[in-house]
Formats: C-alpha cells, sequence, structure tokens
C-alpha cells in the first residue's frame, strides 16, 4: 500500500511540475484582455463542436487566429532596454523592502505601457520535498486531498518562493531616456534572496499578448528573521569572571581594560605581545589587563525537527532572533548556542560581534541533520562555567531536554524555558521547572506575540 502511495504521489509530481511551468508562462505572456479572449475562445470551442447545428465554431475561428496573431507579434518583440537596482543590505520576513531601480530606453522610438517584472529562482519543489514535507494541518484534510498532493505542492510553491511583489508600471520613455523607479518586495520568510534579472514587458497592438525582455542582474539579499518585541529580560544572575577575557569586549563597567606592561612568560597568547616595545627593547614585552567580570547569558536554540522546517521551527527561530536582538542592548553578552551540520557558538554583545552577525546566523539556520539531542546537551553544559543565565527555545518537552534543565539547575544557573509547538498540543507537565512557573512558558505557533509579550 505504502508503495503504491508513493507511487501516485511521484506521478502527480511530475504533472504538476510540467503545469506549473506552462502555467508560469502563460500567466506572464498573456495580458487580462488575452484571458479573457482565451476563455471565451474555449467557450465557443465546446460549443462549437457539431458544425452542423451551430454556427459557433466560426467565431471561435475568429478568436483563435486574434489570439494566434497576438502571440506571434509579441514574439517577434525585439525592443531593447538596460537597467540595475539598488538593494539594502538587509531584508526582514514579513516587512516591506523598499529599493530603487533604473531602466534605460536603447530603441530608437518611444516605449509604451510598459511593465516591470522581477524573475526569481525556480520555488518548485525538488521530488524529496514533495514527498517527505507535508503542509501544516495536512492531516486534517481528506484522503482524495492527501493522495493527490494538489495543496501540498501550492503550500510548497509559495514557501520557496518566500517573497511577494506586484508588477511595476513603467511611464513612457523616450529615446535614450533613463529613469528611475521606487519598488519594493514583500519577503515571507527568512534566508537568501537571489533576483535573478528584471524583465520588461509590453503589450501587442491588440492587447492580448506581452512582449518580454530579460535584463540579467543577478543579486542576493539576506532576508533576516522576523522579530517580536521583547521587554527587557528579568533573567536573575550577576556578572561572572571570564576565564582569560573576551577579545575584543569593549570597555563598558568591569570589562578588559589595559593594565601595565611585563616581560613575555612562557605560555602568554601571542595576541598581548606589544611589538613596538618588543622591537624596542630586543625582547618579548606583553600586555596585561584587568579580568573580566560581566552578566553572560546562553541563548539555546532547539534544532532538531523531526517533520524539518516546520511552522514551529520558523517560530522558534524567530523566537530566538529577538532575544538575540534583546540581550546585547542590556550591556551584557550572548551566546548562540544550536546544533546544525555540526555544533555552533556564536557570541555577540559589548563590541564583539555586531547583533546583525547573530541575525544573520539565524537567517541561515536548518534542521539539524541528525536527531542527536545529546550534542546539544553536551555543548550547553560545557558553557555553563562562563555564563550567568540561560535561555532554552525548544520545540518539544520530553526526557533529554528535561535533563538538560534539571542540571542547569542542578548547577544554580537560572533559566527560562520556552516550548515552541503546534496548535491542540496538551497541555505541559513544567517538571524540573514546578517551583518557578513564571519562567517556563508554552508558546503556541500562530501567538508568539502574545506569548512572548506576558514574560
Amino acid at each position: 500500500m505504502t508503495r503504491n502511495m508513493s507511487l501516485i504521489r511521484r506521478i502527480f509530481f511530475r504533472v504538476y511540475y510540467l503545469s506549473t511551468a506552462v502555467t508560469y508562462s502563460v500567466r506572464r505572456r498573456l495580458t487580462a484582455g488575452g484571458f479573457l479572449v482565451l476563455g471565451i475562445m474555449v467557450v465557443l470551442g465546446a460549443f462549437g463542436a457539431d458544425t452542423n447545428f451551430t454556427m459557433a465554431y466560426q467565431a471561435f475561428a475568429l478568436t483563435a487566429c486574434l489570439l494566434l496573431v497576438s502571440v506571434f507579434w509579441a514574439a517577434s518583440g525585439r525592443a531593447r532596454f538596460s537597467g540595475s537596482r539598488w538593494l539594502p543590505r538587509y531584508g526582514t520576513a514579513g516587512v516591506p523592502m523598499p529599493y530603487r531601480i533604473q531602466l534605460k530606453n536603447l530603441n530608437p522610438r518611444p516605449q509604451r505601457s510598459l511593465v516591470l517584472l522581477e524573475s526569481l529562482g525556480d520555488p518548485r519543489p525538488t521530488l524529496a520535498q514533495y514527498l517527505h514535507t507535508p503542509e501544516p494541518g495536512e492531516q486534517h484534510r481528506n484522503w482524495f486531498d492527501r493522495i493527490c498532493g494538489y495543496y501540498r505542492w501550492r503550500w510548497l510553491l509559495v514557501r520557496n518562493l518566500g517573497v511577494r511583489w506586484r508588477d511595476l508600471p513603467v511611464p513612457a520613455l523616450l529615446p535614450g531616456a533613463e529613469i528611475t523607479l521606487q519598488h519594493e518586495l514583500l519577503p515571507q520568510r527568512r534566508g537568501i534572496l537571489n533576483l535573478r534579472q528584471m524583465v520588461v514587458a509590453w503589450p501587442d497592438p491588440f492587447g492580448l499578448c506581452r512582449s518580454l525582455r530579460k535584463i540579467r542582474c543577478p543579486q542576493r539579499v539576506t532576508i533576516l528573521p522576523k522579530r517580536y518585541p521583547i521587554s527587557p529580560l528579568a533573567l536573575p544572575g550577576k556578572r561572572q569572571y571570564q576565564p582569560r577575557g573576551v577579545s575584543l569586549a569593549s570597555s563598558i563597567g568591569e570589562s578588559e581594560e589595559f593594565i601595565a606592561l611585563r616581560d613575555y612568560r612562557p605560555g602568554d597568547p601571542l595576541k598581548h605581545v606589544y611589538w613596538r616595545a618588543t622591537a624596542k627593547l630586543n625582547k618579548p614585552v606583553i600586555k596585561e589587563f584587568q579580568d573580566e567580570f560581566f552578566v553572560r547569558h546562553a541563548l539555546v536554540l532547539d534544532t532538531f525537527s523531526e517533520r524539518g522546517e516546520t511552522e514551529a521551527f520558523e517560530e522558534a527561530v524567530s523566537v530566538a532572533a529577538s532575544f538575540a536582538c534583546t540581550i546585547p542592548e542590556q550591556e551584557s553578552l550572548l551566546d548562540l548556542l544550536f546544533v546544525g551540520s555540526r555544533a555552533y557558538c556564536f557570541t555577540s554583545g559589548r563590541g564583539v560581534t555586531h547583533t546583525e552577525h547573530l541575525l544573520e546566523v539565524l537567517a541561515g539556520v536548518s534542521p539539524a541533520s541528525q536527531n542527536d539531542f545529546a550534542t546539544l546537551h553536551e555543548m550547553v553544559l560545557r558553557h555553563t562555567s562562563t555564563v550567568t543565565g540561560c535561555i532554552c527555545v525548544f520545540l518539544a518537552w520530553d526526557e533529554p531536554r528535561h535533563n538538560l534543565v534539571q542540571q542547569l539547575r542542578a548547577m544554580d544557573l537560572p533559566v527560562l524555558v520556552l516550548i515552541i509547538a503546534e496548535r491542540g498540543t496538551d497541555e505541559l507537565d513544567p517538571g524540573p521547572m514546578r517551583d518557578c512557573p513564571e519562567r517556563f512558558r508554552f508558546v503556541e505557533v500562530g501567538k508568539v506575540k502574545e506569548g512572548l509579550a506576558r514574560l
């Protein structure tokens, strides 16, 4: 039965893959009037099938010839244009991204009724994506929709495209004229947005079909995760000694500051060698620094999602990004810990790394390749000696996560636990967080903003 289901879905995948390409091409070529004429032609063709009883076939032939002439006329369009974009360095999921476009008419005649289109990468999902990435709530659809997988295909198309935009009308351009236009895209999800080329379209004399001229200008924009407002974090914890300091930490409070010069001792790091004095005295001279004491939080992001990039996973990344923007503003350090293809740790705040870098990292986070929570468990425990508090953003609340939180609390480390889960999840037992329920929160997908506002 499972083998037959897989075969049926593969057949539907091929049908959707080819039909989507045809539909995309037709939508770009035909105008609203072209679609109207095409619809009329189909209706006339149905009514005029029997030429002995109706004259509808004559009207069908007329509309078919009209549409065919428009198609050939549009295909023979040879207008030339040049153009470029000025894109921002970053965009944010769910926030309109304005940018500028420059377009120049390279033709000896004026060009009117122009429309500017954007061309992105192919959003069609791969076979592996289609077979193994279910649509959210797909289990509630009827058996026919689950077998056909049309809604899954449509959801994957929108998700892979990751952006919305409108066609941009262009004023009439005289020969050699250049114009600068304001446009905007609406990114739908984090990641890298690839803009391959711009397309200038203009209609044929009948207004049924459009000629297309592609302007190659590939560019990329990093789309940062969506963020939510969070009140200043009131996680208990005091300043703590940082072994060997933190390189490049800014001098706020009791951070690392220069004290004096001294002779080199075996084991001193080379980065503390004062080369100007070393060259002058012809012997190694070391700069001594004051030890560092400050607040440092660990932000633990759970990337172990059994179903891949689900809504819960995306919201967990957004929650982590929200904390990444809030905590460094409180004159503290933040260590982002997660597992991807391997274990990662990124530090920001107090001059070490800008928040934008941490958001760039989160923009590219994907579910862990192997469901091995023990890797994250060990990495978090290795960092407990330097942190003064821990924020855990989990996708589940099972025994491995219980054990991690229990060990952190046994070390007298303040912990804030957030469980990001789908709607309809049963009420969760706080477990090791039972004695401090104010620092244990279940955040429902779709109500993340409200959930974080209650922290």
